[in-house]
């Protein structure tokens, strides 16, 4: 038992203890909570009567009991209730934003315009008091509390890494936010949960004090401070015991909800975890726009990626790619060049603000049909992502989700691409493991992401990435955040999954040249959203066309260099570009034609291509 397991115990075993009184009520040799005995009112603790008697004769502790349970369960009911609906809208509303944010979200905040009492009296007054329509009333009250604290913890989560990596295994929507999503929104949950409960709790009081809440002569605590208020001077203690009920299980909830969330967070568990339902993705045919035998695995032609709409900023513009059977090209180019974007587009995984404007994706399946992936919508990537194109992450750690067990994540990967023998699951992702050369696999499968080190988790990222063997793999970066030895064994990793899949092509998304050199055979060169160059590695480094290639090429550190050169200036920002060669103000040959229009794309004869003048 950890150390937060350990801190539960005792607000844990306070609650159950007092649950449990609650519950038992009625078989526990409690008196009669409505049986009166006036000669005897007021009369102190006795054998008979442990806590004395009230204003009527009737058990304080019987009322006190009784009454707690009436308390208890308007509170926790409508505090559930309220959870739940509000939980459900907040998810929806920051996951699909738009009109269902409205229709959610916006919607349920309308109740927060009116003040928290005078919704609850107006709710009471025109359905009678009693039990059921105050928890009706507290659900209302407290339902739009909930869809905000889960809506901004949504939008937290929804854009981080590991959540794009569950679309990008085609997970679906629904699968998402219950499996991904809702795990990583439960401490603030929680949190609002003990606070919701503790105002439930305060409230009914309130309007039970009032007469507007629980119906006498059924007790709780509201009415028993109320009844106890008109006595104070003979019999003090009549208030103590249910202002002291109520006090503490106040307390001793917002305790337990803290200790809760401490004990659920992954960084604090190595052993159980949360349970969550698991889908099965289902399969549809994605609709061909051709048919083809032979030819390259991935085509892009004048691809564009937009922002805004009125004025539009074009973040990629005119960018072209090709990729066999087979191949693997590197992608390269300072921060800011489109090198993420282009590869994002590829996923149908770019966000939410951008979009693709202009050119095709071409991209042929296993039998042979080719789709554009420009034209696909979230369903039609879904049916791709897995089994024909996935994708590896820069950052393991924000990739790898951190509330489930890295096998189970490779689990949940391979039920989306259609193994259903469970089996054969857990025999697979043991394979997988063992395969992109993590240590005692079997034991490995059952850690958390945490618990692995930079490089390990790195390579469960690779082995999620090909656990269905995608026809094309797409990497961003794997080795940027890697000291240079694990990066070297990565790549090492690459090579070896290139060799056991011929057919796989590779996209490697990277600004390291060294990289480039060891792992690809062709290169792409990007610059300000724009390709400039496309070649053989070896003739592109040999003989690089453009000048960015070559400025490039001499920045980087060589043996021999007395001095590195560095290029001047920086990647202008997307909404300032300049007019012509974007290239050219940082240039050393720029000539005033480079600045008055921009270049087309100029074919060499053996099959590189540039976008410069000369």
């Amino acid at each position: 038992m950890n150390r937060a397991t350990r801190k539960l115990l005792l607000p844990g075993g306070i609650i159950a203890v007092l649950v449990a009184v609650l519950l038992l009520a009625p078989v526990l040799p409690l008196q009669d909570v409505r049986a009166m005995d006036i000669p005897n009112r007021f009369a102190g603790p006795s054998a008979a009567h442990w806590l004395g008697q009230d204003d009527f004769g009737r058990d304080v502790l019987a009322r006190l009991i009784w009454g707690g349970r009436a308390s208890l369960f308007i509170a926790v009911g409508s505090a559930l209730a309220a959870a739940i609906i509000g939980t459900v809208l907040g998810l929806l509303g920051g996951y699909f934003r738009g009109f269902v944010e409205v229709l959610t979200v916006r919607a349920a905040e309308i109740l927060l315009c009116l003040p928290p009492l005078l919704l609850a009296l107006l709710v009471v007054t025109i359905l009678g008091a009693g039990t059921w329509p105050l928890i009706l009333a507290l659900t209302l009250l407290y339902t739009p509390n909930y869809a905000r604290v889960v809506y901004a913890a949504t939008l937290q989560v929804r854009g981080l890494d590991y959540v794009t990596a569950q679309r990008s295994m085609g997970a679906y929507p629904l699968t998402i936010l219950g499996r991904t999503i809702l795990p990583n929104v439960m401490p603030p949950l929680l949190v609002q949960m003990s606070l919701v409960v503790a105002s439930a709790m305060v409230i009914e009081s309130g309007l039970s004090f009032l007469g507007l809440g629980v119906v006498p002569p059924t007790p709780s605590w509201g009415l028993m401070i109320r009844s106890a208020r008109g006595a104070m001077e003979q019999a003090p203690m009549l208030l103590v015991w249910p202002s002291l009920a109520l006090a503490g299980t106040i307390l001793t909830f917002n305790l337990l909800c803290d200790r809760l969330q401490e004990a659920l967070d992954p960084r604090e568990v190595t052993r159980g975890g949360a349970l969550w339902m698991r889908g099965r993705a289902r399969r549809r045919n994605v609709e061909p726009v051709a048919q083809a035998e032979s030819g390259p695995l991935v085509e892009i032609r004048d691809l564009a990626i937009s922002v805004g709409h009125n004025p539009k900023v074009d973040l990629v513009r005119r960018a072209g790619l090709t990729v066999m059977p087979g191949e693997t090209v590197a992608l390269v180019g300072e921060s800011g060049s489109g090198k993420t974007l282009t590869s994002l587009a590829l996923l149908g995984l770019l966000p939410d603000q951008l979009r693709v404007t202009a050119g095709e994706m071409l991209y042929r399946t296993r039998d042979g049909e080719v789709v554009n992936l420009a034209d696909l919508d979230e369903e039609g990537f879904r049916n791709l992502r897995g089994p024909e194109v996935s994708m590896v992450f820069q950052d393991a750690s924000a990739a790898l989700n951190p509330v489930h067990r890295v096998g189970d994540q490779l689990a949940e990967a391979l039920r989306a691409g259609g193994m259903t023998d469970e089996a054969k699951v857990q025999t697979r992702v043991v394979e997988l493991l063992r395969h992109v050369g993590i240590p005692d696999p079997e034991r490995r499968r059952r850690a958390y992401p945490h618990e692995l080190s930079g490089g390990q988790r790195q390579r469960a990222m690779i082995a999620l990435a090909v656990a269905n063997t995608p026809r094309l793999l797409v990497a961003d970066e794997p080795t940027t955040a890697l000291d240079p030895t694990i990066q070297a064994q990565i790549l090492d990793l690459f090579r070896t999954l290139k060799a056991d899949t011929p057919e796989m092509g590779l996209i490697f998304v990277t600004h390291d040249l060294a990289v480039v050199s060891e792992l690809a055979d062709r290169v792409v060169v990007m610059y300000a959203g724009e390709v400039v160059e496309t070649g053989p590695v070896a003739e592109v480094f040999a003989d690089p066309k453009h000048p960015y290639t070559a400025a490039l090429i001499a920045s980087v550190p060589e043996g021999g260099a007395e001095r590195l050169r560095a290029i001047p200036g920086s990647v202008p920002p997307p909404f300032a570009m300049p007019e012509g060669c974007r290239f050219a103000p940082r240039c050393d040959h720029a000539a005033p034609q480079c600045k008055a229009r921009a270049p087309e794309v100029s074919r060499i004869d053996d099959g590189r291509i540039t976008r410069c003048i000369r």
